[in-house]
């Protein structure tokens, strides 16, 4: 295979040399209603600029009406393939029902807005020449029984629900790889027992005599180096690490916010005659997360969360970021605002916003967007996609929290109906079953009833209030028998089960001069002075609440018409980012103890050992 590298690749955690991107001008056409079926009925009227969605001026089309079917056609020009190599087209996010043709004849389907798929382009390309590719995203705006997180069904945006995204909205890519080929890698670390598990899936054409072969190595050490036979498409193993034993020296492979060492892996598919057959490359990093006594634990240690909300959009493209910067800028001011992870909210982020959280150590919970109805329909359609997701972001370190439900959305009649119940409580054990390893909040906000925490959302400007309510361990009783923040019980039993408490949703104090009343908050601030002194306010007395294992406030930055940033919607801060930390993180003087004491606990600090492991 001829070598064809880009740094940004769109699958950080399953990288081969050779890959190709697709994005740019495809030609393109919209429907108002679906009556075309066929490529050939299409009428072709313009240009779009993918991945950008066909409502964002970024994509040039800039259309923000209601359209239910876009269609995208693009010529490719395959590489040169040997007899024993495939070509794989990648699309890593369509929104909705997506159907593609390859020289005129389709070639499958894929239903859901935030997860891949694949289309094996190689019995269009043995002749040689230019294939013509054809999209079809069909993706109802008036649809509630969809998982559609924050996108609008009203003609514009209102509330806290945002312009809608149609069709591609992340990258598509070529990808070159062997009729035999590693299609699946996923990390399982084990602090308990100092090893790190491996499971492979093998696809294409079935040989006998296969072995993989793994190298670990982090910090430039060689961690393992293992040789494994290959007996089914799938193999399963548990790499036994050497324990340093000492803790000093052991902490340093430990990945942290602190400290967020990856180790990098390189996977071999051998044959008989020790030929190599596939190569890909991947990492992983050894953590643990779990309760205990009500609070949340890191790598065995209590850790307070100290979270912002994340809804994951930009002012020229939408749901899609401008560039790979743009991801990873976004993961460095969180942390240069003090806070230590994201709850990225109704949104299910680009790959490369992960890889960019795995590398800069930010804890994150990813949370399924909502769908709005109960129904049969959505009741499949949502679990069906949850499980990709899980299945597509299974390994990332960072993720240490998934989140099915928030704020009761699709299941809105919990306390009434019992199916809607069993749903809450069926997906919380069926995202167990897949992931035994991290945390689950099995509704987020209010109504909690099966759940690792219990988060809650409170926007009660006054932080005199809060402190009321949260203010001590013995309050807790009841709070669950009589607040209701937001007009919702808190428990549908009515009583804490002993789980660690985050207030997961407050602040929300909305802040733009100079849009004058064109903007919506939970509550408003007149000037970004008098926001950093409201936010300092909140922060002095959340930060210290004995009842919270954590928080996350509202927002990261503004998202079109919601102006409750902490950051305007071109990331530009409302006040310093230093004074952010600060209020975030507690007076300099705390923060320099509680950083030195994290430091002396988990030893080293994020540098240049991460290049190995760069995609």
């Amino acid at each position: 295979m001829s070598p064809y590298q880009v740094v940004a690749h769109p699958r950080p955690q399953l990288r081969r040399s050779w890959w190709l991107p697709l994005d740019g001008p495809w030609d393109f056409a919209m429907e108002e209603r679906a009556h075309w079926r066929e490529p050939r009925e299409v009428e072709w009227d313009r240009i779009i600029q993918v991945p950008f969605a066909p409502e964002t001026p970024a994509s040039g089309v800039g259309d923000t009406g209601f359209h239910e079917v876009c269609w995208y056609r693009r010529e490719i020009v395959p590489p040169a393939l040997d007899p024993s190599e495939r070509l794989i087209l990648h699309f890593n996010a369509v929104d909705y029902r997506t159907e593609v043709w390859a020289a005129g004849c389709w070639t499958g389907q894929h239903e859901g807005g935030y997860t891949p798929f694949e289309v094996d382009l190689t019995p269009f390309v043995r002749g040689g020449g230019p294939v013509e590719v054809v999209v079809r995203a069909e993706d109802d705006p008036f649809d509630l029984a969809k998982p559609r997180g924050k996108q609008d069904w009203q003609l514009d945006p209102h509330s806290i629900w945002y312009p809608r995204t149609s069709g591609i909205w992340q990258t598509v890519w070529l990808e070159r790889v062997p009729e035999t080929s590693i299609a699946q890698v996923r990390w399982t670390p084990n602090l308990e027992h100092w090893e790190i598990g491996l499971t492979v899936h093998v696809e294409g054409r079935r040989r006998s005599g296969l072995s993989l072969r793994v190298s670990l190595t982090a910090r430039g050490t060689v961690l393992a180096e293992d040789r494994y036979g290959l007996f089914h498409d799938e193999i399963t193993r548990h790499i036994a690490l050497s324990d340093p034993g000492i803790d000093d020296y052991r902490n340093e492979f430990l990945w942290s916010p602190h400290s967020p060492t990856l180790i990098a892996a390189r996977l071999e598919l051998i044959d008989q005659d020790e030929r190599l057959v596939d190569e890909v490359h991947s990492y992983t990093a050894l953590r643990s997360v779990a309760v205990q006594d009500q609070t949340v634990v890191l790598n065995g240690r209590p850790y307070p969360l100290r979270l912002v909300l994340d809804q994951g959009y930009w002012p020229e493209t939408g749901m899609t970021p401008p560039d790979d910067a743009a991801l990873r800028r976004d993961v460095e001011l969180v942390k240069q605002m003090g806070f230590n992870g994201v709850r990225k909210h109704q949104k299910i982020e680009d790959p490369r916003w992960l890889y960019w959280a795995d590398r800069e150590g930010l804890l994150v919970w990813e949370e399924m967007p909502s769908a709005y109805r109960f129904t049969g329909l959505s009741i499949e359609r949502l679990t069906r996609e949850w499980l990709e997701v899980i299945r597509r972001d299974y390994s990332h370190p960072c993720v240490i929290v998934w989140v099915p439900f928030n704020e009761s959305w699709g299941v809105p009649n919990l306390p009434e109906i019992p199916a809607q119940r069993h749903w809450v409580r069926g997906l919380y054990h069926l995202t167990h079953t897949l992931d035994p390893t991290r945390l689950v909040v099995g509704n987020d906000g209010w109504e909690s009833e099966t759940t690792d925490l219990i988060g809650i959302h409170d926007y009660d400007p006054a932080p005199a209030q809060l402190a009321r309510r949260y203010g001590l361990h013995e309050n807790v009783p009841h709070l669950f028998r009589r607040e209701r923040p937001g007009g919702r019980m808190l428990s549908l039993g009515g009583e804490h089960g002993g789980q660690p408490i985050l207030l997961s949703e407050f602040g929300g104090i909305a802040c733009a001069p100079d849009r004058g009343a064109d903007f919506w908050g939970y509550s408003v601030s007149r000037s970004t002075s008098e926001l950093e002194s409201r936010f300092i306010a909140l922060m002095d007395v959340v930060r210290e609440l004995p009842a919270l294992a954590g928080f996350c406030y509202t927002q990261f930055s503004d998202t079109y018409q919601e102006a409750n940033g902490l950051l305007f919607m071109d990331r530009r801060p409302k006040f310093p980012l230093d004074r952010m930390a600060d209020a975030v993180r507690g007076p300099r003087v705390m923060r320099q103890a509680q950083t030195e004491q994290a430091k002396s606990a988990e030893r080293g600090a994020p540098g240049s050992q991460h290049d190995s492991t760069a995609p």
